[in-house]
């Protein structure tokens, strides 16, 4: 199959990645020339793990192109898919679509013989009917059906959640374009990957209810979190016990400084404002997006309880700050609301972080960046974990507290056993316990 892949983004670069890694000839295109440019020199522009090493296989076995050319890539193309932005629209949550519509009326000019025009992009329900009708409208003789597929990657693990998904998700109308759908997605059939083709409402709506579901199970258990702490719980056995429930399932239990990130943000928002636009409010939802906000914030209180009520004049080592491990991912971290609320606290600030640096140096401005954890806690009063990359789990405690000034250790994450770290002489602070 030839595929355009419109928006070289987080999931349209994944996307186009491993879909030429199925054997389809894809081209990603992009109107930002610097990102081409880059992609063309085999350089990635985002952090996710494994993806420089599949792009360079695929680019020489000359499955995989870059360019600005929308025109040519969608003219020889079976299926084009929108990868591009959707973010929260400032002011009232909703989801901007201004580049998924400006992207399908530059298709709709460049389209020729039959063509399935696929939403890879998060979007509201009613977006997909709306794209076909803009196509429509600028181009009344186009021979096309539209699709929705949305994406389930997770960052840190996407090429293997793309290559191995728990479900393949296709709203489609026709059988034609059912057709092309299966044929793309034919080397998951073949790894039994269960799949679902429903209409395009429903395809759009299965995206949302799905992130908000998981946004709410981590709400959920920073809650028992906190109420472990008032009455002497521990949240990870209560997260165990409850886990092993096949109903509850054990993931996303893990009691931390609150859920960020591309996708949790925005798509909780974006479905609350669906639900009022539509006269039924989406009050769970609507309270997730709210104690989420109160929990970042808590975990700064946590911070300044540790440190006696005043960070004002203390050295603070910060170890990480993108939203999760193994990405480089800014958008909506807790570092973002913690970090600043410890500088304008009058802390001086070290932070370090294996990937953040990048799109951190300037969200995170008057903090110290450092190498590695050691020398962000070089002369430290006290030290924060937040977020759990491997390079943390297993420091040298010893050697970490001959360095610090203080003893102080506030683990955000849980990745470390209170006994352990009262032996090695640290006051000792995390989530739950």
């Amino acid at each position: 199959m030839r595929v355009a892949m419109i928006g070289t983004g987080y999931v349209g670069l994944v996307s186009g990645v491993c879909f030429s890694d199925f054997g389809h000839d894809v081209v990603c295109v992009d109107k930002a020339v610097h990102k081409i440019d880059m992609l063309e020199r085999g350089e990635v522009p985002i952090f996710e793990p494994g993806l420089d090493t599949l792009m360079h296989k695929n680019v020489e076995a000359g499955r995989l192109t870059f360019t600005t050319d929308l025109k040519t890539a969608v003219e020889e193309a079976d299926a084009v898919f929108i990868a591009v932005g959707t973010p929260t629209r400032r002011g009232d949550g909703h989801a901007d679509l201004t580049y998924v519509y400006a992207a399908a009326e530059e298709i709709a000019h460049a389209l020729t013989d039959y063509t399935v025009v696929v939403t890879k992009s998060t979007v509201p329900v009613g977006t997909n009917r709306e794209v076909e009708r803009v196509i429509r409208k600028a181009n009344p003789e186009a021979k096309f059906d539209v699709a929705s597929n949305p994406e389930f990657l997770r960052e840190g693990a996407a090429i293997d959640d793309f290559m191995r998904p728990d479900r393949v998700v296709v709203g489609v109308e026709g059988d034609e374009a059912k057709d092309v759908m299966s044929a793309l997605n034919r080397p998951l059939y073949l790894r039994e990957a269960p799949s679902i083709y429903t209409d395009l409402e429903s395809a759009e709506m299965i995206k949302y209810a799905a992130n908000a579901f998981l946004a709410t199970k981590i709400t959920f258990i920073n809650e028992i979190a906190a109420l472990c702490e008032k009455v002497g719980a521990n949240v990870k056995e209560v997260s165990k016990g409850m886990g092993l429930d096949n109903r509850i399932g054990n993931k996303f239990l893990h009691a931390g400084p609150g859920y960020g990130g591309s996708c949790f943000p925005k798509d909780t928002k974006a479905l609350a404002r669906i639900g009022q636009d539509h006269s039924q409010p989406n009050q769970i939802v609507e309270t997730v997006i709210k104690v989420n906000e109160e929990r970042k914030r808590a975990m700064t209180d946590k911070v300044l309880d540790l440190m006696d009520g005043s960070v004002n004049g203390k050295r603070i080592a910060i170890l990480g700050v993108t939203f999760k491990p193994n990405t480089d991912d800014m958008r909506d971290a807790p570092s973002l609301t913690i970090v600043p609320a410890l500088v304008g606290a009058g802390a001086e600030v070290r932070v370090t972080d294996p990937e953040g640096k990048k799109e951190g140096e300037a969200l995170l401005p008057g903090v110290t960046w450092c190498a590695d954890a050691y020398e962000a806690a070089h002369e430290a009063d006290a030290l924060v974990i937040l977020t759990e990359w491997n390079e943390f789990r297993a420091l040298d405690l010893v050697r970490l507290k001959q360095g610090m000034r203080g003893a102080a250790v506030a683990d955000l994450r849980n990745i470390y056993k209170p006994d352990e770290m009262a032996e090695a002489g640290f006051s000792y602070v995390s989530v739950g316990r």
